[in-house]
């Protein structure tokens, strides 16, 4: 690779991802794609990794890299060769999507500036997002002639609703963390100056829970939508008895007895 186009830093039990393309505002070519992948793979297989932070710096990211869309297609390759190429490059994006959302423990996205195209899926698929107040939006996909990837089609109906869903989409238009917010996109709005300690508070805090409770809870909701009631009792069931068993749940008891804060050890 001709640039380091991920930063991986580790503090504690927090992983923290850095988008690196600053020039491109972190638009998303194959090198980024590759990194970003190993950096999210490396921190979903790390046990001793209990809270991951993605972030981009002073942008998040501006969606794809249109300049590197633009010269696979000087190549001129035949329809067929790049469909291919295309599907190829998007399953290796769809990897990071479904090692975020399978992962066992809490993935944050810290955002600010640009958040367009792949940048707003890649968001999307985070447990919890915290945005700058200078933060702006655009699923802009339409605006390249093409339709979304990255799982946004799967996530954007259930968090805004499909009206809403299919306006974003269609009109690609752009919108403020004001309005991200209301629209349940984003968790919470901070001043820019403050996102980064903002971050790292909600980091450490996460990083300090009962890690596979949270892994649980992320299986819970994300089959609940598509569970009838009583094989999601069946599986609330199994991981609550499951929680039951371990040291966690001991200590919250203990400590709730106590009247003291628990000291979870993520197991």
């Amino acid at each position: 690779m001709s640039e380091q186009t991920v930063l991986t830093a580790t503090a504690g039990a927090v992983t923290t991802v850095t988008l690196n393309r600053p020039k491109a505002l972190n638009a998303l070519n194959r090198d980024l794609t590759l990194a970003l992948r190993d950096a999210v793979f490396a921190a979903e297989a790390d046990p001793a990794v209990r809270c991951v932070v993605i972030r981009g710096g002073e942008h998040f990211m501006a969606g794809g890299d249109v300049k590197s869309f633009h010269e696979r297609l000087q190549a001129r390759a035949s329809g067929a060769q790049t469909r291919a190429q295309f599907e190829t490059f998007i399953h290796e994006v769809h990897a990071i999507i479904i090692s975020m959302r399978r992962m066992p423990k809490p993935v944050v996205a810290s955002v600010s500036g640009a958040v367009a195209g792949f940048g707003v899926s890649l968001m999307m698929a985070c447990d919890l997002v915290i945005a700058a107040d200078n933060a702006y939006f655009t699923l802009a996909y339409v605006h390249i002639g093409t339709s979304p990837d990255g799982g946004s089609t799967f996530s954007l109906p259930r968090i805004v609703g499909a009206k809403k869903a299919l306006e974003i989409a269609l009109l690609g238009e752009r919108f403020d963390a004001a309005t991200a917010e209301r629209l349940g996109l984003v968790n919470r709005v901070v001043p820019a100056a403050a996102l980064e300690a903002e971050t790292a508070q909600l980091a450490a805090r996460l990083a300090a829970g009962p890690t596979a409770v949270y892994g649980r809870t992320k299986a819970l909701l994300n089959r609940s939508l598509n569970n009838p009631l009583e094989a999601q009792l069946q599986f609330e069931a199994e991981c609550f008895s499951q929680s039951a068993a371990e040291p966690d749940f001991a200590e919250g008891v203990r400590a709730f007895v106590e009247k003291r804060k628990a000291r979870f050890k993520g197991s």
